[in-house]
């Protein structure tokens, strides 16, 4: 839902990055490949109760999330560019619940696996619509040039990593935002399947 007004905001920031990673011959899948070390790092360092500098390595992962495709702009975007990054993008929204359920299962356990199931579903309606999407060659542009057919929806990346941030500040609170979010994506899931009706049907 934030993703295109917040895109239209950092995307010259964005490309400004870009261009001085450009200039030092850093690839597009080495930034995708850092990104998702940064939050797998994240992820490890809040199961061991690290909430700070677990929230650093966040919101340092999700720059080099953004900063991915921007290089890939600014020299040659590819199909295992895009390929590597929306499956390390799911391996990444996994791990943080995950690792607030290490944390503590007791407390978090249950609300992490009702956001994890809602993560599911709703990752499988977005590529199963892209696949069909792209067999009918249809094209959109909604959230910018993309590898594969981008549907829209109440939960994206922007809302996924305000609720990770508020994961980190909040921890006590974890279980009550998973529920909210879980919510949130289960209703995007809803949103997509009608769409497909109308698109496929």
């Amino acid at each position: 839902m934030l993703d295109g007004v917040l895109k239209k905001r950092i995307d010259p920031t964005m490309d400004r990055l870009a261009a001085v990673l450009c200039r030092r011959g850093v690839g597009a899948n080495a930034v995708t490949v850092a990104g998702l070390v940064l939050g797998l790092a994240a992820a490890a360092t809040i199961a061991f109760g690290l909430l700070w500098a677990g929230l650093a390595l966040l919101l340092l992962s999700r720059l080099a999330d953004g900063l991915d495709g921007a290089v890939a702009r600014q020299t040659r975007p590819t199909d295992l560019g895009g390929y590597l990054d929306i499956v390390f993008d799911y391996v990444f929204y996994g791990a943080i619940p995950l690792a607030f359920a290490i944390l503590d299962p007791a407390a978090n356990g249950l609300a992490a696996a009702v956001l994890l199931m809602s993560f599911y579903a709703n990752g499988a309606s977005f590529l199963a619509f892209a696949i069909m999407a792209e067999k009918r060659k249809l094209a959109t542009e909604q959230r910018g040039r993309k590898s594969l057919f981008f549907t829209t929806g109440l939960a994206e990346a922007s809302e996924t990593i305000v609720t990770f941030v508020l994961f980190c500040l909040f921890p006590q609170y974890f279980a009550v935002i998973a529920y909210v979010f879980a919510a949130m994506t289960t209703w995007t899931f809803v949103s997509r399947i009608r769409l497909s009706l109308k698109s496929f049907g």
